[in-house]
């Protein structure tokens, strides 16, 4: 009888032992409510992502003419979304970001800003953007836009676009008047919604096993000319984008890429030619009216390429796809692919889009 005790008492002690080993292995870990999880995180069960897309607006309202001493300044504030929905077509996932350039130049026209200026987005800037020290709630832009985003986790665009705002700080017209976001969210949100609905609007289907989503951005001034002659000077703004979906092993499940090219223009006595008020359209948006198909030595235009550029990212790692073999093409084209799969599809140097890409791994969520 003892003995049987004994045996008894051995057993309780080794099952206590598991469930209290058990209590330290924490649960698995999911994103919580209206929040994108770090990248490998795997989706809540029912909300897988079954299609991407990529929005964006552009706006140059903010350049400003010569007066005075004081010369043109050009900029373009290019705003992105990438959006994962799910098969109810609610948002699972959305990164949103703003490329804020600015172009220089004095008052004689010369271009003062330096060409191979490293240019970052606003949640790249984080801190340094320094909106906290003027925000009411004392938040720096990219804590309220993580805010606005969480906000948007499991609505449809439609109930996103039927937002309640009302008007904030002067000329601040489209502040989020929501119980969830009074109290976190105090900048326009206007073109956030816009890009959010456009990345609706283009949204494709993905394959399966989507976990995660990126943004990535690649600005560069490089076109902008100085004045010369009776031209007055030029800002030209090329920011290329692209939102990328990847599976647990880190590889692309889908990438969609464009780039909103954008001009403005001075006259000789540095006033504006440009009309603000655009329309401002990417590249993709474009089509044929981008008439590259004219130049190009296949007969095909930059939308046709992209997406052929896309489909051979799809399955590869960021790190595969940064190995691509390239090959000097037409003058000015130093990164073209010479890859047996591209060499007669894509002709376009595709550095901006490779750094693209690559930098929406590292923002992936």
């Amino acid at each position: 009888m003892k003995k049987l005790f004994s045996v008894f008492l051995v057993i309780i002690l080794i099952v206590s032992m598991v469930v209290g080993c058990r209590r330290d292995v924490p649960p698995e870990q999911t994103p919580p409510d209206n929040q994108g999880g770090a990248a490998g995180d795997r989706l809540p069960q029912g909300e897988d992502i079954v299609k991407i897309g990529l929005g964006s607006v552009t706006s140059i309202d903010s350049s400003t003419e010569a007066e005075g001493d004081k010369g043109p300044r050009a900029q373009v504030d290019t705003t992105s979304a990438a959006v994962a929905f799910d098969k109810n077509d609610r948002v699972v996932k959305v990164v949103i970001d703003t490329a804020q350039t600015g172009v220089e130049f004095d008052s004689s026209g010369k271009l003062l800003t330096d060409k191979e200026g490293n240019f970052r987005t606003k949640t790249e800037l984080g801190d340094e953007y320094n909106m906290k020290r003027v925000s009411g709630i004392g938040k720096e832009w990219f804590e309220q836009i993580a805010d606005l985003e969480r906000w948007m986790v499991g609505k449809t665009v439609n109930e996103i676009t039927a937002m309640k705002v009302k008007e904030g700080a002067p000329g601040h017209t489209h502040v989020p008047d929501e119980p969830d976001l009074t109290s976190t969210v105090t900048i326009t949100v206007e073109d956030y919604l816009a890009a959010v609905e456009k990345a609706h609007r283009n949204a494709v289907e993905v394959g399966a096993g989507a976990q995660t989503l990126g943004l990535g951005h690649d600005i560069s001034v490089g076109s902008s000319k100085s004045a010369e002659g009776d031209k007055g000077p030029f800002a030209q703004v090329d920011t290329t984008m692209a939102a990328t979906a990847f599976d647990r092993d880190g590889k692309v499940v889908k990438t969609i890429i464009d780039t909103a090219q954008t001009g403005v223009e001075y006259d000789n006595k540095g006033k504006l030619v440009t009309d603000k008020k655009g329309p401002f359209r990417t590249k993709t948006e474009l089509g044929n009216d981008y008439n590259m198909k004219r130049v190009s030595g296949i007969g095909k235009e930059w939308f046709e390429q992209i997406a052929e550029l896309e489909k051979w990212m799809a399955g590869k790692t960021v790190d595969e796809i940064r190995s691509m073999k390239v090959k000097e093409g037409a003058p000015g084209h130093t990164h073209v692919p010479d890859e047996p799969d591209l060499t007669s599809t894509v002709t376009i140097t595709v550095e901006s889009y490779i750094s693209a890409v690559t930098r929406s791994q590292r923002n992936a969520r």
